[in-house]
């Protein structure tokens, strides 16, 4: 949201509309923040300043409507105000953890696009189903492997010297995919192998750049 989006306020005097920004200067007061963190990151807990405020929708206090403002620690003129709608009785702690949960759903569909979920090239549903499956069946094999090395100890490690913790990071999809590739499709040392790939991929190419001038020249 925008601190010059209009909402509506249960005041003391009745109901009111007023910015965003307004609402936030009159209706909260110092002790209505709280220090949250949304999530870890890779500095640690991502932690901001917290205010929440119900608000009124369709004109009713529904007990489901708020506006949440995050203020950053640092310099707490930068503010980022949300629209939130949950269940009643939802606390500001379980809101903040929900905002959060939207890195990790990004981080996914990054990790996504770069093992090919956006390198298609099929023009039909039934192929962008098979597709897109195939990539998502990957990736959750490659978080089982994660998983499983998370959990898993270490057979090399003695009982003499255990390795800490923050010695490494834990597996990520991105890491284990580069190992996947590195050891069971080690680069090519033959210039036929070489180039027979590429004629294979520019074949491809071919008939994919034919099929789509096709279709189009038939909807003209």
């Amino acid at each position: 949201m925008a601190n010059t989006d209009a909402v509506g306020i249960q005041t003391a005097t009745g109901r009111q509309r007023m910015t965003v920004a307004e609402a936030k200067a009159r209706m909260l007061a110092a002790s209505d923040w709280q220090r949250l963190s949304m999530s870890e990151g890779t500095k640690g807990p991502r932690l901001f300043d917290w205010a929440v405020l119900p608000i009124l929708h369709r004109w009713e206090d529904d007990g489901r409507h708020w506006l949440l403002v995050r203020r950053r620690i640092d310099d707490p003129s930068d503010k980022t105000y949300y629209l939130v709608f949950a269940p009643v009785g939802t606390t500001l702690a379980e809101m903040v953890k929900a905002i959060g949960a939207r890195w990790s759903i990004e981080t996914c569909f990054e990790t996504g696009k770069e093992m090919g979920l956006e390198d298609y090239e099929v023009r039909g549903f039934t192929a962008w189903y098979r597709f897109i499956t195939l990539v998502m069946v990957v990736m959750a094999a490659l978080a089982g492997i994660c998983a499983t090395a998370r959990t898993s100890p270490s057979a090399s490690l003695s009982q003499e010297e255990p390795l800490s913790a923050h010695c490494f990071l834990s597996f990520t999809i991105p890491e284990v995919r580069h190992l996947l590739a590195s050891l069971l499709w080690p680069p090519p040392r033959s210039a036929l192998l070489v180039l027979g790939w590429s004629w294979w991929r520019r074949c491809h190419q071919s008939r994919a750049s034919y099929f789509h001038t096709k279709r189009r020249c038939a909807a003209r």
